[in-house]
């Protein structure tokens, strides 16, 4: 495995991540964060903007599942007009939830990536089990002290990465 904080790809937002970009890489499933990945922690439904992406993954042939740390009220009530699979409570960065994400969704480690806001969990989750990690930056990071440690922790393979992939 290589770095496993090292993200693969980073986007600026989630729907930053076209079906023709993935399809590019052969990808057919998608794991994915929920929290400041897709939305922020109070906003309990997707927005239109969430439908309208997963409904062009959809279209596209792309499925999703989400994989979340957080408690099952929180992700079945963002899940309950989108029907994906989804699995809570999930033990990221533990694998156990994110291969049974990718069997539900038909994909194997060459069609199937991890989408997330956290290296020390969601990149850290996918690439213990060889999954590219597409990262993006926290939607409205928690200021609390465990999380600003997390953050600081990640900052330089976040820099790394940038120096690497987007110098001009």
């Amino acid at each position: 495995m290589a770095n496993p904080l090292m993200p693969d790809y980073m986007f600026r937002t989630f729907d930053e991540i076209t079906p023709e970009f993935l399809t590019g890489l052969g990808i057919r499933a998608i794991l994915a964060d929920i929290d400041n990945t897709l939305a922020p922690y109070e906003q309990p439904e997707p927005d239109e903007r969430i439908k309208g992406w997963i409904a062009s993954l959809a279209e596209a042939g792309i499925g999703i599942a989400f994989v979340s740390n957080n408690d099952w009220e929180r992700v079945e009530l963002f899940n309950r007009t989108l029907g994906v699979p989804a699995y809570a409570k999930s033990g990221k960065p533990f694998k156990k939830n994110l291969v049974r994400a990718m069997n539900d969704l038909g994909g194997t480690l060459d069609t199937t990536v991890m989408l997330g806001d956290q290296l020390l969990t969601d990149a850290y989750a996918g690439k213990h089990i060889g999954l590219p990690a597409l990262i993006v930056p926290p939607i409205k990071d928690k200021t609390n002290l465990f999380f600003r440690f997390k953050r600081w922790l990640e900052r330089p393979y976040l820099n790394l990465y940038r120096r690497r992939h987007m110098a001009s």
